[in-house]
């Protein structure tokens, strides 16, 4: 009887079975959060390549007149988004230099079609797009800058001079 027991004391052939069972937890959470950290990278490059895609339309026409209200519904669309009055934005500007354009003066937000006060001035005009896109985690967590939703707000934003 005796001989048994330590035999039985001395067996370790189910120790590698607890052992898994311990570390598991860790290595699927470290798989999962492996996965999360891919699918955000991808949404973010995603993201920037729709706000890129979009700005190469502008680059495309390189005209100062040029109708940009279309360019918030492509963005949204090749984000993979819904447009929304505040989502994707576009900006179009108007800066004109008097000294042969070492300082800039802006002219206010949309008036990239007006002309500088000055009939002299440098005209510049620049366009931009901003994008942004809610990516939620497979693990979420009120962490690291987190909604309380748990999401994360990814942003891409891309922009041109376009005179």
């Amino acid at each position: 009887m005796t001989w048994r027991l330590q035999t039985l004391r001395d067996c370790d052939r189910g120790a590698s079975v607890i052992e898994m069972a311990l570390v598991s937890p860790f290595l699927a959470a470290l798989l999962l959060g492996m996965i999360d950290l891919s699918n955000a990278y991808s949404d973010q490059l995603q993201l920037e390549q729709a706000a890129q895609s979009t700005i190469e339309k502008v680059q495309q026409q390189r005209t100062v007149s040029s109708d940009y209200s279309t360019l918030a519904q492509e963005a949204a669309d090749r984000a993979g988004i819904t447009k929304t009055s505040s989502n994707p934005t576009v900006n179009q500007w108007l800066e004109c230099s008097s000294d042969g354009g070492a300082t800039w003066t802006s002219q206010g937000s949309n008036t990239i079609s007006s002309q500088c006060p000055n009939g002299t001035d440098l005209p510049a005009r620049y366009v931009t797009i901003s994008i942004q896109k809610k990516f939620t985690p497979i693990l979420r967590s009120g962490y690291l800058g987190a909604d309380s939703n748990g999401q994360y707000t990814m942003n891409a934003q891309a922009g041109i001079r376009v005179q």
